[in-house]
């Protein structure tokens, strides 16, 4: 089997580190594997197939005999660099919000538009965490009975911030309910990423306000399911709202379709899918949630129910571990059809 020379941008992040246990895990072909950082001296070894490869200082120069770039530093790095690396022979999946929305990048999620990945021009684009998510359960769906609307409430974990969002969840939760209402009344909880405490708490806000007061979080979920889903006529609405979980994000998503889908043909369908487990048995206490499917590469459906309210819909509740199938792996599938 041909190995290839391996880079992931960004190796100190929450999504670089398990973009290198993937790899592990999923013994991908690695010749060479470089990680990059700012940072390198901070970085541990990695090891792969019994090699050691040390970090090397992030530069336009770093990318040289790099084959794919697996890349999650951040939009505005991501903009500089990305182009070094294309230039230097090397194909870019990209992990930030830069070039998802480029019509000359294509937006890849492998279960639901693998076919996308040959437009590339050097760079691949991997979709936002809850985007992927909710594409995945909604194309065997489409397929059938092509939706025409959706509205989907998030329920976001921490560790889609980054570290800094985890470290703030696990820094407050130490200081108990009483002490975080009392420094958050007073606006001055102890914190690195959040407005407010985000211990015992929600917030609906993530991301920067944009044109009719939605978030850019929730604007990218509208255009994004749209291009992935290759469907501009697919009108989305959404709420997204950061919660105290650690891991898994999790989607309240409701479908109106052009016809008729029962419980019965949506588990049907749901149950055939790549990348898709049903758990719905509400009886028995039986439904998807974050501490389940953390860890785990699936993308879970539950609490399937139609809507009395509409000829045509549907209540799903997905979630799925925001840090795998929502951003390192769907970047390392994305190589694997790539390499294919």
């Amino acid at each position: 089997m041909k190995k290839y020379n391996v880079a992931i941008v960004g190796i100190r992040g929450a999504v670089g580190q398990v973009m290198y246990q993937i790899l592990k895990e999923r013994n991908f072909p690695v010749n060479e594997l470089r990680p990059m950082s700012f940072h390198p001296e901070d970085c541990e070894p990695c090891e792969f197939n019994g090699k050691i490869f040390k970090a090397v200082k992030l530069t336009h120069d770093a990318f040289q005999g790099i084959d794919i770039a697996l890349s999650s530093p951040g939009a505005k790095v991501s903009a500089e660099y990305t182009p070094s690396a294309v230039k230097a022979g090397a194909v870019v999946i990209d992990n930030t919000s830069h070039f998802r929305m480029d019509p000359n990048v294509p937006l890849v999620v492998p279960e639901v538009n693998p076919q996308d990945i040959k437009k590339h021009k050097g760079i691949i684009a991997n979709p936002n965490c809850s985007t992927i998510q909710m594409v995945v359960a909604l194309k065997p769906l489409h397929d059938y009975a092509k939706i025409k609307r959706v509205v989907v409430s998030t329920y976001q974990s921490v560790s889609g911030a980054g570290t800094s969002g985890i470290e703030d969840l696990r820094d407050q939760s130490k200081l108990g309910v009483g002490e975080v209402k009392k420094q958050n009344d007073a606006r001055a909880i102890a914190r690195k990423k959040f407005p407010y405490a985000i211990a015992f708490n929600l917030i609906p806000h993530i991301d920067i306000p944009q044109e009719g007061l939605y978030t850019k979080e929730e604007i990218k979920m509208v255009n994004e399911t749209q291009k992935i889903m290759g469907d501009p006529s697919i009108k989305v609405t959404a709420t997204c709202v950061r919660v105290p979980v650690l891991k898994a994000h999790c989607e309240s998503v409701n479908i109106e379709t052009e016809k008729k889908i029962t419980r019965e043909k949506a588990i049907e369908l749901l149950s055939k899918a790549p990348g898709v487990t049903v758990i719905d048995d509400l009886p028995n206490n039986q439904y998807p949630m974050p501490l389940d499917a953390e860890g785990k590469d699936d993308t879970f459906v539950g609490r399937i129910r139609e809507d009395a309210s509409i000829e045509n819909g549907l209540n799903l509740w997905i979630v799925s571990d925001n840090l795998r199938k929502g951003a390192a792996l769907n970047a390392i599938q994305i190589a694997e059809e790539l390499i294919k």
